[in-house]
């Protein structure tokens, strides 16, 4: 073959390198649980945000006692993306946390391998919507619990049983503030999806 006679489609050249194969993970949970942190901390690129700054109404709405720093919210979604290996890229998408915001979310999780559901043991009832959405739609999850200030109020396994999620779905925790414990956090649930595809 030379140089200027065209490739066949479908066919690589010798010693060509395929991109890596996309895929897509969502990370949901409550409002204020650190989905936006999680994602700002992994994504190999600016990630994409849709913050709007919380207003007066909003925030007599939700509940900002565990997050009174809190100034701003998602109001559609986060997009990031990782490269795993030079076969796999994770493209991330971060769910908005109020339930207001709900009718998004089959939009935002179509076509996703799996989820994390990250929780504030602080107010556990926060991402029982999230939970109840990945049973339902049978998609692959791990609940990831975010170490705020570097400690959880509750176990694992107080977690678990506050949830009622069955032994197959990873209870961990993490810190959405750094960048390889976010890493080992979506690897758990990439590793479920792909446990999930072997015959």
């Amino acid at each position: 073959m030379t140089p200027t006679e065209p490739l066949v489609r479908g066919t690589a050249a010798p010693g060509a390198v395929r991109p890596p194969l996309p895929v897509k993970m969502v990370i949901a949970g409550g409002f204020g649980v650190g989905k936006t942190t999680a994602v700002g901390s992994i994504s190999e690129i600016e990630p994409l945000t849709t913050e709007a700054s919380i207003t007066e109404v909003a925030a007599g709405v939700d509940d900002l006692t565990h997050t009174p720093r809190k100034t701003t919210t998602t109001v559609a979604m986060d997009f990031g993306c990782l490269t795993i290996d030079p076969t796999l890229k994770l493209y991330l998408f971060g769910t908005p946390g109020q339930e207001r915001f709900g009718f998004m979310w089959d939009d935002i999780v179509e076509g996703a391998v799996g989820g994390l559901v990250i929780v504030d043991t602080r107010r556990l009832d926060d991402c029982y919507a999230a939970v109840d959405y990945f049973e339902h739609k049978g998609i692959p999850f791990a609940v990831a619990v975010n170490a705020f200030d570097g400690k959880v109020e509750h176990s694992l396994e107080e977690v678990r049983w506050a949830l009622d999620v069955s032994d197959g779905v990873p209870v961990v925790v993490f810190d959405a503030r750094e960048r390889g414990s976010v890493r080992d956090a979506l690897l758990v649930v990439l590793e479920l999806a792909l446990a999930r595809t072997e015959p």
